[in-house]
Formats: structure tokens, sequence, C-alpha cells
């Protein structure tokens, strides 16, 4: 059933907090209680984003209805349908991130100046399913899924909502928002300022134990740019080869980075 043993876990995961927040939906009542369950699992949807983006890369299941049914899911804890990343962030940004006028996530302005932290994640968050859209007119197939299950997705939230509103509005839809706009906000750090052409002097990489673990070694980054089809389990075999061509300054140890200007 699935790809790789080590997806075990982090699919166990994300169905807990799945349940948890059906469970909270249907049972929970209280406006304020609601608003606090919001507030406690930002970083729990925050560290799932993760985990969704290395489903796009590598799908978790060989069976497709299965990877269907957990990418919905996904998007109810990130706000990113079924193959907006793959679009947007796999045949987009991984092919042009060398490239800052035509990167799916740039992260300069027209001018050639770095954006702020801020002003990035709401250029990416909000271009995100209109920019995944532009790339699906070279690949049509892609595409079709993605508008096909975002539409299902949007189908499946109304419902939601119209059985109850304000559970659905705090426990799925604001949070899909945060997510996008946390998954936006934490990519700042990946490239930005790193305006180069060759690969190996266009990534940040992060090499904490901590943070590679609750990431799925995510840190790794310019290895996942080497070798994006690569499964998150193998990066840090894949670092290990290709750390001596990756400039000293480009290389960081902390468990969370923080955006700055």
């Amino acid at each position: 059933m699935f790809r790789y043993a080590a997806d075990r876990l982090p699919v166990l995961f994300v169905l807990a907090f799945s349940f948890l927040d059906f469970t909270v939906y249907f049972l929970v009542n209280n406006i304020w209680w609601l608003f606090a369950y919001l507030l406690l699992m930002i970083i729990p949807r925050g560290l799932i984003c993760a985990w969704n983006h290395h489903h796009q890369h590598t799908p978790t299941f060989f069976s497709k209805p299965l990877n269907r049914l957990l990418e919905f899911f996904y998007a109810l804890h990130t706000g990113a349908t079924t193959n907006l990343w793959v679009l947007h962030h796999v045949l987009g940004h991984h092919r042009n991130f060398l490239d800052q006028s035509q990167d799916e996530s740039g992260w300069q302005r027209k001018n050639g100046e770095a954006m702020n932290p801020l002003e990035y994640t709401l250029m990416i968050a909000g271009t995100a399913y209109f920019r995944g859209f532009k790339v699906g007119k070279k690949f049509e197939r892609v595409q079709r899924e993605f508008l096909l299950y975002t539409l299902l997705t949007f189908v499946g939230l109304v419902l939601l909502c119209w059985f109850r509103f304000i559970p659905a509005i705090l426990v799925f839809v604001v949070p899909m928002v945060i997510s996008l706009l946390f998954t936006s906000w934490v990519t700042f750090d990946h490239h930005s300022g790193l305006d180069a052409d060759d690969q190996f002097q266009a990534s940040y990489n992060n090499t904490n134990r901590i943070f590679n673990i609750v990431t799925g070694n995510l840190g790794y980054h310019t290895a996942h740019h080497f070798h994006q089809g690569l499964h998150w389990s193998k990066l840090p075999e894949l670092h290990a080869e290709i750390k001596h061509l990756i400039p000293a300054e480009l290389m960081r140890d902390a468990v969370f980075v923080m955006s700055e200007a």
C-alpha cells in the first residue's frame, strides 16, 4: 500500500489530526473553545504542510484513490488542494528557481530588489492557485485533476458550512487560509537573496536534527532541488554526498528559522 514504509508514521499523524478536527467540528459548540482550538492547531498544521509538500513530489500510496483521499485531508489542513503544489511547486518552482523572472515562488520584485517576508508571503499565497493554473496549461492532465479535486474540496467545504457553519469556519476554512499563508512565509527562507546560476549556491540548508525530524528532512534543501524526485527519507544521504559543493554560509543549524527582511 505504502510506497515507502517511512511514510506510515506521518500519515498516521495527519489522519489523527483529521479525526480530531472532525470530532471538534461535530461536538464542540462554544465559539471560544473553537477559537482556542484554531490557535492551538496552527503549529501542527504548519508541520502537516511540509508532509503535504513531500506527498506532492512522491505520492504516498501506490493506489491513486488512496492518494486522492489523503489529499482531501491534506487540503483541509493546508489549504492546498490536489495537484496545486505539483503544478506551482514541482512543475513550476523547481524548474525555474534559478530564474527570478520565471520562478513561481520568486522572491525578487520586478526591479530586482528582494521582497520583505510579509510582501513575499502575501504575494505567493495570494497568487498560488492562479499560478498553479497557469503552469497547468502545459500539463493538461495534471491541470484537469487539479480543477476537479479543487471543485470537490470546495463542495465538501460548502456542505460542512451548511451543516455546522461556525465550527466549519473555525475548524476548516480559516485554518486553511492560515496554513497557505504559513507555507508561503516559511518558504521565504529557502532561497531569498540567493540570485545564483549554480544550484549549489541557490538554497539555504538547515541540518538541525529536530527541524528535519518534524519537517521530513526539508532542511536538506539543496539535495531536494538536486534530486527533487528523491523520497524525503533519503535526503540526508544525498546531502552527505554533495555538501562539499555547498558554500558554508548557506548551512544553518536551527530548530526554527525566523524570516527576516
